[in-house]
């Protein structure tokens, strides 16, 4: 068994999810939250099932994802 992160984005016309430290594109989408969670935990299994365990990325750098923000001053 091996967990993965999974960001999950709130959008305006529903929420987008992908994992950290898969090879490959891997996203999850529905109409909320847990749809989006459970489609992309389905596309995680059907990515390793169809490209192998070798895009599990083994020494993934992510410990702990944070979201933060930040606001840009345009220079004129």
């Amino acid at each position: 068994m091996r967990n993965f992160k999974i960001i999950v984005e709130k959008h305006s016309d529903g929420y987008i999810a992908y994992p950290l430290g898969i090879k490959g594109v891997v996203v999850g989408q529905g109409d909320t939250y847990d749809e989006a969670l459970r489609d992309v935990k389905s596309a995680i299994n059907f990515h390793i099932e169809s490209f192998g365990k070798e895009v599990i990325d083994t020494e993934s750098p992510v410990l702990e994802a944070f979201i933060a923000e930040t606001v840009y001053n345009e220079i004129i």
